[in-house]
């Protein structure tokens, strides 16, 4: 096609830029040939001229339609190129957020630095068996397809994931292993996949690092054989490693981390097992600070120890283990610490006790002196001596750090070796898939040895990817028998053969570290001397002689020649390896073993990665024989031998290549940085792919696929019944060129472009159609709509002209009545204003004249009361000022005086001072002082006796004064209440004066408020009136608020009515969850159940072959019989210890801790379940107290509350006294008898416990008799004392029921008709005297007869008391003697013990054959007479007959010839009982069940025969009272239709007809329970048939769990079958033809929508739903239990549809909507068919119909986004939005959806709680329930066919 057709106006077109790499354009004209620029239109809006190349004279490349922008497969762009596949990915990865596309066979990951939810076990099992084009793509599709090519091709697979560091490649493979775990499983109980996957934490801890560009970067390269057995199960798996980086070990760049693990022990140096290590804070150490950045941000250290720990554990490696391999990480941080000072400057020295160096000492198990030693010094070898050589300080700086290395690169190894151990398996591999996690393409600005061999072996997987691309484009071109046509790709062998071929780079290298004197510098001469000129992708920079580029199939790169050699050569002293392998520490020297059995050679590099070989390298230096040896390979040479041996792997098997992009260097999310995809994707082949594609036929298409596409382009006589050549007709004359696409034999193969230019004449034709139809339908519309309006506007006028006319007739009415109105009114107004001027003028005058009179009054009342303010504060402040002035004299006295007193003072101080000068002077004369002490010591004597007498007369003359002065104060008190009389008198006469002014006030005042009283009152009547008015609004408002009231009441109980509603649904919501748990519980129980099944069945056969004779019971039989037997008699109890211990002693070749495991699992299950069923059976309870009312409880009579107190008292006494008699023969075993012979597993204790249960089983049974007697005996008393009989007849009723006999009853009835006969005379004439005699007389003769036969009665029964008194006597004794009998035992040694217990049950089962024998010979009597008996009567009938014949007539006997034959089948009369024989039980399970056809018995029996049957046959035994009978029958049954379910649990009739059956089976246990809430429904002759003897609801519960197990069987067997069926019928395919477009696909070729033969569609699904509806009606479940069942499959069909609209991008379209929801509305349908549409199966779709509403729905403005968020309330925000972002237009005409908008959705559904989880859980089962619904049918009605085999059992 020519150019010019492509490049016309408005074409869009790619054009190179600097930042972003490439920009769109919009050509503004056609382009011509001749032209040089092409003006163009950029998406900025700014106009540009483009200048082709003169040379080339290229054009820009086309840019693709927008249909198909966003493509799964980069291959199924129209156009192929650099462009687009970028803006693919771009739009992909941050419009859509989704980080994996197809590019071919490729698949790109594009690390989104964030979480997503696209990992978990639902998204495995959405992937788990699907193609990998049907679904999105996903490292999941890459590992499914890697697993299914290895189960259908038996060839062995590998998924290569390389990338830059950073870009995710570990993660990928971590994801990868993780789905063949979860798919594959493993294939013994050894979890192997768990073990796979716990390498993963172990080989991060030791191989991971924070760097600049990943914060968990692996620095180093594997690759993982996960092994499968020939089912393709995991059964173990192998590691290889590469290029690990030692010099991280010593050394770190900035914001970089060593090793994870060496932070990780810091982190957990607390821990009480790490004290010995000696560690601290990652700072403290020189090997875990160079990097300054201790800590990731989000990552806890001591909780990722402890994931190392527990994954070290899984994988077997022990604690001792794991303690050595801690203390050499922690020795490697202390050497690191070690220290150097130097002596002069070629020797240096440690000093002396060295911390660190002494830690490591110690760690390492070394000598302390030898390792300081070689630390700074070497050894020389020369020929004929050795010298020792102080070494500097630098370089023994560098022998620690290499030393260390090395340490490192050894215990690496032995890490990796043991986990290889640990993942090896015994069984034979019969395949496997390789995970290669390797680095990808590295530049860096210095490039060294690191870098030359990770880009070496890039090249070497290159040109292994562009070879299998090469011959994957062949395959399919000759499988579609295309001629094939070479396709130029690049080829990189001449790079590959610079490296590594002879003379080539590693060659030389290899060569020059052998010479004695070789350097850096003389081997790149030699590489400039060999290669440069000769080599076209070898150079030499210009400006360096130290350096060398090569052009690598990426990018060229330039390797600095600096430390090749040393890294090459990896030197480590010999001496101080021979001090490590000295160590006392054991696990040391094993890291230094020399492994003669190298299996992956691995290179080591002493400050680059390490390569991981299993041989370690030797000491550098030894004697002179061994150097050779020592040097013979060096890191090169191992890594290319393990490359090549790579490469051998790899081309072996069927590779799948994954290659993850670093979207941008700052680890931000979903953020795209185009320059640096382009670098990467032109580094990992992406590119190169693409062009190999684009060189051939890439887009391609089936037959099929292009007619429906484009069919719009053919005329209807184009159209043949052939579509291949309908095909090709069409092409021919849309392209003329026919090199532009090939014919193949199932596809079209088109040249890149074509499918573009068809989409544009697509599109064009579709634009064409659109526009005729727009032109019709809108002309159509405006006309109709033209035609309404003038019809409208007619009849408008019409009406409008009319009321104009109306309304101005009104107004002329209006102008006249109103000017009449205005003058009445005008006058008034006028009136009534003047009226109220004058009032107010008159109130204004009388209000002034009072205001004025008030003010003259305050004024004469202020000056008054200021006067004598005036006179009462002048007294104040005269007494202030006279106080005031006292105050300050009496003050000047006091200070006056204390002047005087200190100077007073001040004398006789000096006076003191002056007596101490005259003591100095005058020292002789203290005698005298002395004396004169004495005397002034007398006068004090005599001055204290007269101050005694001088108190005395003081105190005297005290009580004299106070007398005086009392008689002082009383007279100056009389004096004081003078003058107040006298004040008071002249008070009181001015106050008369005062009150006469007053009076004289008040009466003018009085007048004045008269006057005044009479104006309040006219103004309170105005007020009153007002008020009434208020009132009678207040009324009115009263009245409205009483009604907002009420209204509010009734708002507020609809809303407690709703509450209540809510929280009912909330409760029932709550109930089902807890019934959902217990369930799960249940079937997580009965899973366990089926493996310990298998288990046991394993354990047969591994042990020995059984003696002769002997049969192991079935486990589910044991362990059902022990669940649901009685736990309350001491036979079971004691019996299963017994049983279960059998096959415990042969259980020791196998895994006792499994056993024990799920031994425990199982009770504790057990007892969960216990706790759920109580819980769930309160919770019914409450449901069922709430809705049905009580019921009164029946009177219970005398006899049976005398015969349960009886009953009970005997139990109680005999309980105790078999409590005691078992304790005490409990403690005689546990004191005379051997341990191992009083064991509870011991025979002799089991031989006596069974003598004691058949004792005491024998005593029940002796005892229920008794007392079953004994309550008859208190019965009849009580009917043998007087009874009113005149007046009740209902007792006689009572009396007569109570008669046994026939006779007796027959006898007292014709005694009553005799005495009911009246006399002949008084048979005509009855009166009421009459009637009340014969009445009497009858009533006297029957009393008589009764009192007779009862006395009689009473005598026969006290003959009955006595004997069975004397049996109970009897019985007493037989216990007595038993226990005697079991004391001599218990005394007696343990051989004789047994002899005796032996002969004893001989004897007794002797006395009980000869007891039974003479019953039998009894019975034997009994039936012959019985047979004689009936000959007789049997004759005496015949002569009767022969009698009666003889008087009828022949026709009379022609007539009724089958009469004689019914005789006896009126006579007799079934209970609805079936009775078989004990030994029959087996044959009676092996007909019903095991050997029935479900389908045979459910076409031509009644439904649920089988439970009816076994519901009788337990009924007889509750008949017999037969408790063994009872539990033994129901526990066969059960584990019968566990055996039938597990033998043909895939058979979905098998599993209904038991599901139906046991429900039925269930139902009869409840509605024949004699419960009374389960016989509401029942017949008379039905609640005749109820159990009488036992309470079977233990096995109800059981019969429930059973039930709900094979429920959930069900559905497992629905949604197998469904499951194949779900996808292709409601998504794939095209219900509705045409309506979908088929869009262009790339090589990984989705699932075509068109039906072909075999394919399903939603008939099937229909077919399928009618054909599970009519299975279960014909085998009779219950109505509800299959509307949850229709509920449980439309929740399957809606859960698997809606998850994989979820993972398909190419379902999310308008067009796939509506087939989606059409097909819903089938399924409705259907529903409504079958009248189901009331069992809540439409709610189950309601995601799915939201899901495809809004695929349908506009998605533009904020309105949109409200009424989607209002709309898909059924949806998860994370599947609305993942909807919108998958959203794909399917035609021109569509939309994308844009970012903006779905981040308006983000926005208004934040505040939605709901689960983030993406994908429905497809495995979700309802929690069932099992509503009672009694049966109708009458049990003596059921015939038994004879095709059941069952003529053993017959009915009673």
């Amino acid at each position: 096609m020519a150019a010019s057709e492509l490049y016309t106006k408005f074409a869009r077109v790619w054009i190179p830029d600097p930042e972003e790499v490439w920009k769109s354009a919009e050509l503004l004209k056609d382009y011509k040939p001749g032209d040089k620029v092409l003006l163009l239109h950029l998406e900025d809006g700014k106009d540009l001229e483009y200048r082709l190349d003169p040379k080339t004279k290229e054009l820009p490349h086309l840019r693709n339609p927008d249909i198909l922008v966003g493509e799964n497969d980069l291959t199924a762009l129209s156009y192929l190129h650099e462009p687009a596949v970028l803006h693919n990915l771009r739009v992909r990865f941050i419009d859509s957020k989704l980080i994996y596309t197809y590019c071919g066979i490729v698949l790109v990951a594009i690390n989104p630095y964030e979480q997503l939810p696209i990992y978990g076990e639902d998204i495995i099992n959405a992937y788990s068996g699907q193609n990998m084009g049907d679904m999105d793509p996903h490292i999941f599709a890459v590992a499914e397809e890697a697993y299914k090519q290895m189960a259908r091709d038996e060839r062995n697979q590998s998924i290569i994931v390389s990338g830059e560091s950073g870009a995710g490649k570990t993660v990928s493979a971590k994801y990868a292993m993780r789905y063949f775990a979860t798919v594959s499983g493993s294939a013994s109980e050894a979890n192997v996949e768990e073990k796979v996957l716990a390498s993963n934490p172990i080989m991060e801890s030791i191989g991971n690092a924070k760097t600049t560009r990943n914060d968990n970067s692996s620095r180093f390269g594997k690759y993982i054989e996960i092994g499968f057995d020939k089912r393709y199960r995991i059964i173990g798996a192998n590691m290889r490693t590469y290029l690990l980086e030692k010099s991280r070990v010593v050394f770190q760049a900035e914001e970089e981390r060593n090793y994870h693990i060496f932070y990780q022990l810091c982190a957990s140096a607390k821990l009480p097992e790490f004290n010995m290590l000696r560690l601290g804070n990652a700072n403290n150490f020189n090997y875990t600070k160079q990097g300054g950045s201790p800590m990731i941000e989000g990552v806890d250290d001591a909780k990722e120890m402890a994931h190392t720990r527990q994954a070290c554990t899984l994988l077997g490696i022990s604690d001792s283990y794991q303690m050595g391999i801690f203390r050499i990480l922690a020795g490697i941080l202390h050497l690191g610490n070690v220290g150097f000072t130097s002596r002069d400057s070629d020797s240096c020295t440690i000093p002396p006790k060295h911390e660190p160096l002494s830690i490591f000492c110690d760690l390492m198990g070394v000598d302390y002196d030898e390792m300081c030693h070689w630390l700074c010094h070497r050894k020389l070898a020369t020929a004929t001596e050795t010298y020792i050589k102080p070494i500097s300080k630098l370089q023994a700086t560098n022998a620690r750090d290499a030393l260390a290395k090395h340490i490192y690169a050894k215990l690496f190894n032995w890490i990796v070796d043991h986990v290889n151990q640990a993942l090896h398996s015994a069984v034979k591999q019969h395949s496997f898939i390789g995970v290669l996690d390797i680095y990808g393409f590295e530049t860096f600005e210095i490039n060294s040895f690191e870098q030359f061999c990770i880009n070496y072996a890039n090249e070497k997987l290159q040109q292994q990817f562009n070879m299998h691309v090469f011959k994957l484009e062949q395959e399919e071109y000759m499988k579609e028998q295309i001629p094939w046509t070479l396709i130029d790709f690049y080829d990189n062998q001449p790079c590959i053969n610079l490296i590594e071929s002879k003379l080539g780079i590693l060659d030389l290298l290899d060569e020059e570290c052998k010479m004695p004197k070789g350097t850096d510098d003389t081997w790149a001469q030699k590489l400039y001397n060999t290669h440069l000129n000769k080599c076209a992708l070898f150079e030499k920079p210009r400006l360096s002689n130290k350096a060398f580029i090569i052009q690598h199939f990426a990018d060229k790169v330039e390797y600095q020649c600096e430390g090749f050699l040393e890294k090459n050569k990896d030197t480590v002293f010999e001496e101080q390896i021979k001090v490590l392998k000295s160590s006392k520490f054991k696990m040391l020297p094993e890291l230094f073993q020399d492994d003669e059995k190298a299996i992956s050679p691995t290179s080591a590099t002493s400050s680059g990665r390490t390569p991981l070989t299993r041989t370690p390298s030797k000491p550098t230096k030894g004697r002179p024989g061994q150097m050779a040896k020592e040097h013979k390979k060096t890191v090169g040479h191992q890594f290319r031998n393990s490359l090549h041996l790579l490469m051998e792997t790899l081309n072996a098997t069927t590779p799948h290549y994954v290659r993850c992009i670093k979207p941008n260097d700052f680890k931000f999310p979903f953020t795209f940085d185009e320059k640096r995809a382009v670098q990467q994707l032109r580094a990992c082949g992406v590119l190169e792919t693409i062009r190999i594609s684009a060189a051939g036929f890439p887009s391609r298409w089936t037959y099929q696929e292009f007619f429906s596409r484009y069919r719009v382009l053919m005329k209807q006589k184009d159209v043949l019944s052939d579509r291949k050549q309908t095909c090709k007709n069409v092409l021919e004359k849309l392209i003329l060129d026919k090199d532009k696409y090939q014919f193949g034999k199932t596809k079209i193969f088109f040249r890149a472009g074509q499918v573009a230019y068809l989409e544009k004449l697509r599109a064009d034709k579709l634009r064409a159609a659109c526009i005729r139809i727009q032109k019709t339908i809108r002309g159509w519309l405006l006309r109709k709509k033209y035609l309404r309006m003038r019809k409208a506007a007619i009849t408008v006028q019409r009406y409008v002209r009319g009321h104009q006319a109306r309304c101005y007739a009104k107004f002329l009415r209006r102008t006249k009545a109103a000017t009449i109105i205005q003058k009445y009114w005008r006058m008034y107004t006028v009136r009534r204003r003047y009226k109220i001027r004058r009032t107010a003028t008159i109130v204004l005058q009388s209000y002034l004249r009072g205001y004025l009179a008030r003010n003259r009054y305050r004024k004469i009342l202020r000056e008054h009361k200021a006067v004598i303010i005036q006179k009462w504060v002048r007294g104040w402040l005269a007494r202030t000022y006279y106080k005031r002035s006292m105050h300050a004299i009496i003050y000047l006295q006091c200070c006056f005086r204390r002047m005087m007193a200190k100077r007073e003072l001040k004398k006789l101080k000096i006076e003191a001072r002056s007596v101490e000068r005259y003591k100095k002077l005058h020292i002789g004369m203290e005698n005298k002082i002395m004396q004169l002490q004495r005397k002034v010591d007398e006068q004090n004597k005599d001055y204290k006796c007269l101050m005694e007498k001088l108190t005395n007369l003081e105190g005297i003359y005290n009580t004299e004064t106070e007398k005086l002065r009392s008689d002082l104060e009383r007279l100056q008190l009389s004096e004081e209440e003078a003058r107040i009389a006298t004040g008071r008198v002249l008070s009181l006469q001015e106050e008369i004066a005062k009150l006469r002014k007053d009076l004289e006030q008040t009466q003018s005042e009085k007048k004045f408020i008269e006057e005044r009283a009479d104006r309040y009152k006219q103004e309170t009547e105005q007020l009153v009136s007002d008020l009434k008015e208020e009132n009678s609004l207040l009324k009115q408002e009263k009245e409205a608020l009483n009604h907002l009231i009420v209204e509010q009441a009734k708002e507020m109980t609809e809303t407690m009515e709703k509450k209540l509603v809510e929280e009912t649904k909330q409760l029932e919501l709550d109930l089902n969850d807890e019934r959902l748990r217990y369930q799960n519980l249940l079937n997580e129980f009965s899973r366990l159940e089926e493996r310990y099944d298998d288990l046991k069945e394993e354990m047969t056969l591994m042990v020995n072959v059984p003696k002769p004779g002997h049969k192991r019971t079935d486990s589910t039989h044991s362990s059902n019989e022990s669940e649901y037997t009685f736990s309350s008699e001491i036979a079971e109890t004691e019996d299963i210890p017994s049983r279960t211990e059998e096959p415990s002693e042969k259980k020791v070749p196998l895994d006792m801790s499994l056993f024990l495991k799920l031994q425990k699992r199982v009770t504790e299950l057990e007892q969960e379940k216990q706790v759920m069923q109580d819980e769930l059976d309160r919770k019914e309870e409450q449901v069922l107290r709430s809705k049905a009312k009580e019921e009164e409880r029946p009177q219970i009579r005398g006899a049976e509350l005398e015969y349960e107190s009886l009953k009970r008292q005997e139990l109680e006494s005999e309980n105790k006294k078999l409590k005691n008699e078992l304790n005490e023969l409990r403690k005689a075993l546990s004191e005379k008898s051997a341990p191992e012979m009083t064991a509870p597993g011991a025979p002799a204790y089991r031989v006596l416990m069974e003598q004691l249960t058949s004792v005491s089983e024998e005593l029940d049974v002796r005892k229920e008799e008794v007392l079953i007697l004994r309550s008859q005996l208190v019965s009849q008393k009580e009917a043998i004392q007087p009874k009113n009989t005149m007046t009740d007849s209902t007792i006689l009723l009572e009396d007569v029921q109570k008669m046994k006999d026939k006779g007796e009853i027959a006898q007292a009835y014709i005694g009553l008709k005799e005495t009911n006969r009246s006399p002949a005379m008084d048979c005509h004439e009855l009166n009421e005297d009459g009637e009340l005699w014969l009445v009497y007389e009858g009533l006297k003769q029957a009393n008589r007869l009764l009192e007779s036969q009862l006395q009689s009665q009473k005598r026969s029964h006290e003959n009955e008391a006595e004997a069975l008194r004397g049996e109970i006597q009897s019985l007493k004794e037989e216990n007595n003697r038993q226990q005697q009998l079991l004391a001599q035992n218990l005394q007696l040694p343990p051989e004789a013990r047994i002899e005796a217990s032996l002969q004893h049950e001989i004897t007794r089962l002797t006395n009980e054959n000869l007891d039974l024998m003479e019953q039998l010979e009894k019975q034997d009597k009994t039936v012959r007479k019985l047979k004689k008996q009936l000959k007789v009567f049997a004759k005496k009938i015949g002569e009767l007959e022969v009698g009666q014949m003889e008087n009828i007539s022949p026709g009379q006997i022609i007539d009724e010839p089958i009469r004689p034959v019914n005789i006896p089948r009126k006579e007799k009369d079934f209970q609805g009982m079936l009775e078989y024989k004990k030994e029959d039980e087996q044959k009676l399970v092996k007909n019903l069940i095991l050997e029935l056809k479900p389908r045979g018995v459910a076409v031509n029996l009644i439904p649920g025969l089988p439970a009816y049957i076994l519901f009788m046959c337990v009924r007889h035994a509750d008949y017999l009272n037969d408790d063994q009978k009872v539990r033994s029958l129901l526990t066969s049954t059960i584990n019968s239709i566990k055996k039938v379910l597990k033998k043909r649990g895939d058979d979905f009739e098998t599993v209904s007809f038991w599901l139906s059956n046991t429900c039925r089976f269930l139902h009869c246990l409840k509605q024949y329970s004699g419960e009374e809430g389960f016989m509401k429904h029942n017949t008379s002759r039905q609640n005749e048939h109820c159990l009488t003897n036992f309470d079977l609801a233990e096995y109800r519960q059981v019969l429930s769990d059973l039930a709900i197990q094979i429920y959930q069987q069900l559905v497992r067997v629905l949604e197998n079958i469904l499951q194949p069926m779900i996808v292709s019928g409601m998504l794939e395919h095209e219900t509705i033809q045409g309506v979908s477009g088929v869009k262009p696909t790339g090589l990984r070729k989705r699932t075509s929508s068109i039906a072909d033969e075999g394919t399903y569609t939603l008939d099937s699904i229909l077919r399928q739903l009618n054909s599970f509806h009519s299975v279960m009606c014909q085998h009779g479940m219950d109505p509800e239990l299959i509307k949850q069942v229709v509920k449980q499959m439309f929740y399957i069909v809606g859960a698997v549809t809606l998850n994989n609209l979820l993972l398909r991008k190419d379902m999310c379209s308008w067009s796939k909507g509506m087939q989606i929801r059409y097909n819903v509305s089938q399924l409705e349908e259907w529903l409504r068919d079958k009248n189901l549409m009331n069992s809540g199966a439409k709610e189950t779709l309601e995601p799915l119909i939201q899901a495809a509403q809004l695929l349908q729905v506009k998605k533009k403005t904020d309105d949109d986004a409200e009424a989607i968020c209002s709309m898909c309330n059924a949806l998860t925000t994370a599947q609305i939005v993942k909807v919108l972002n998958l959203y794909t237009p399917v035609n021109e005409f569509e939309e994308r959806v844009s970012v903006s908008f779905i981040r308006t959705i983000q926005m208004r559904l934040r505040d939605r709680k709901d689960s983030p989880q993406l994908l429905m859980d497809a495995k979700h089962i309802f929690p069932v329930t099992f509503p009672f619904n009694p049966s109708s049918l009458a049990l003596e009605t059921i015939q038994i066919p004879a095709s059941l085999g069952l003529g053993f059992i017959s009915r009673v």
